[in-house]
């Protein structure tokens, strides 16, 4: 069995070929970047935002486009 470095108890990183890799304990993919402090920092944003929910947006925008084209 492989031993992994946790972070904050909650994931661990893992550095492929020109990536890095974040998954929680059951092995599910969170968060892939180019460097390993934007991997650790997104996957503690994405495991905070699914634990707390995420915030209703500020903006919303028109899906349609007025005027003759």
């Amino acid at each position: 069995m492989e031993e992994y470095t946790w972070i904050d108890d909650a994931f661990r990183v893992v550095k492929a070929r020109f990536l890095w890799h974040s998954y929680d304990k059951e092995g599910n993919g969170l968060v892939t970047a180019l460097t390993e402090e934007s991997c650790i920092s997104g996957a503690r944003f994405y495991l905070k935002g699914r634990q707390e929910g995420w915030p209703e947006p500020e903006v919303t925008h028109e899906g349609t486009v007025g005027g003759k084209l």
